[in-house]
């Protein structure tokens, strides 16, 4: 044991929200600092109506190693895949609610790595995640690759008429979760019988639902492998996570409602058009490594060239200037949507254009509003799993709701509902909130019925 760094456990579990996600990160960083998080091969819980496995296109890998400047490069959707790269992430559990589709289902591996050409990051993955945003380079182009496993798990809230999460006595909100199934799960997630947890969870039937619910008979004939189910998402992270080791439980509040802010900044007309400016072209099925470089040259192209035409505009969009560019293929709709756009604002922001239109490629980003009912089946739903998962060691949560990817008339609610959850579940919380402006300040919160 000698020389072996000791790992250090938190009094309380330590819960740091933020704005904007990608300011976790330098939470996570600090945990690895103070040894409560290892160095390398972190697991992750991530909870997030979008991935977040983005990698900033033209950052020079050798940044994860300059912390100060790592943290001024990230943004929102690409801030995980630098810590992979960086060797400290290692496998990450994307629970995604059943309206985000971005990438598929299941389990995927794949290397993170340096590109020898250009020596930024890339990854060796080709779901259109990756393909679409150029991201993708052969195993053999990666200089220093980092493997990750990331399982990808849908999340169905409860069915309908299910009781909510609240709790009307005061006491742990689990209390109140009187079915059958709830019951049975208390007494097997007791301490006493941790050990029995998994293998009962397995064999009993909580079907989570969308919104349309279902019929009793639906809830009989349900398979205890549905996707979304309580069952199905603790054994797909089952195999993921060891009773005894470290991880990250990372929420964003958009998790439980969602919005595609860019839908309200434009008209359907002006996003039909950039959803056809943008579109993506991905490789046919089973494709050689001649037809995956191809995908990624002509994408990475489109990219380059809508970036110019928009950079173009904001200097002069006068009808020489958008001729030009709607001459060149596949940009002929782009006067059509110029038009529209100066006819409501006599200088528009085609920087913002731009960004709207990355969001448009082979999947739109989730919309979905959900309601009062809807969040709180939603919330029942992670209660339910995180109760047969070992404890996290710390707790990061985005509230996401200044750029409206949360709704602000909601976020505060679902975050005080979500911090009943954790505090039922794990006891008392050291709230960090970092939203507030005094990342210094430091709450002990006791637990308390909402």
């Amino acid at each position: 044991m000698s020389g072996v760094p000791l790992k250090r456990l938190y009094p309380h579990l330590p819960v740091f929200i933020v704005e904007d996600h990608h300011d976790v990160v330098s939470h996570i960083y600090r945990a690895i600092a103070s040894r409560h998080l290892p160095l390398k091969n972190i697991k992750m819980v991530h909870l997030d109506s979008h991935p977040d496995l983005l990698i900033p296109v033209n950052m020079c890998a050798d940044t994860v190693f300059d912390k100060d400047k790592l943290f001024s490069e990230l943004s929102i959707e690409n801030w995980i895949m630098p810590m992979v790269y960086a060797g400290h992430v290692s496998c990450v559990a994307w629970l995604h609610p059943y309206w985000a589709q971005q990438i598929r289902e299941g389990e995927h591996t794949m290397s993170v790595g340096r590109d020898s050409s250009t020596t930024t990051i890339r990854v060796t993955s080709v779901d259109h995640y990756f393909l679409s945003d150029g991201l993708y380079v052969c195993e053999e182009q990666l200089e220093n690759p980092k493997p990750l496993r990331l399982n990808v798990v849908k999340v169905n809230p409860v069915r309908p008429g299910r009781p909510a999460h609240r709790s009307t006595t005061g006491q742990n909100p689990d209390q109140d979760l009187e079915t059958p199934f709830v019951k049975r799960l208390r007494t097997d997630t007791d301490p006493a019988n941790e050990a029995g947890c998994s293998q009962s969870l397995f064999a009993c039937r909580d079907p989570l639902q969308p919104g349309g619910g279902c019929t009793e008979t639906d809830l009989v004939a349900g398979s205890d492998e549905e996707e979304g189910s309580t069952s199905y998402v603790v054994k797909s992270l089952s195999t993921m996570l060891a009773e005894t080791e470290p991880y990250v439980l990372d929420i964003d509040l958009d998790f439980f409602s969602c919005k595609n802010p860019f839908k309200e900044l434009y008209t359907q007309e002006e996003y039909d058009i950039l959803k056809e400016l943008y579109a993506f072209r991905g490789p046919g099925p089973d494709p050689t490594e001649e037809e995956l470089d191809e995908c990624v040259d002509r994408r990475v192209h489109q990219l380059e060239d809508l970036e110019a035409a928009f950079a173009d505009l904001l200097e002069d969009d006068g009808e020489e200037t958008v001729s030009r560019w709607a001459n060149n293929p596949g940009m002929a709709s782009l006067a059509r949507l110029v038009s529209s756009l100066k006819s409501r604002n006599i200088t528009p922001d085609y920087e913002m254009v731009h960004q709207a239109g990355l969001t448009c490629d082979s999947v739109e980003l989730p919309h979905h509003v959900s309601s009062e009912d809807e969040i709180d089946r939603l919330i029942t739903a992670v209660q339910l799993f995180l109760k047969a998962l070992p404890k996290p060691t710390l707790v990061t949560m985005s509230r996401s709701s200044l750029d409206e990817y949360c709704p602000v008339e909601q976020v505060d609610s679902v975050q005080s509902r979500m911090l009943a959850v954790l505090e039922g579940l794990y006891g008392p919380l050291e709230l960090h909130k970092d939203y507030e402006h005094s990342s210094t300040e430091t709450e002990a919160c006791q637990p308390q019925a909402s």
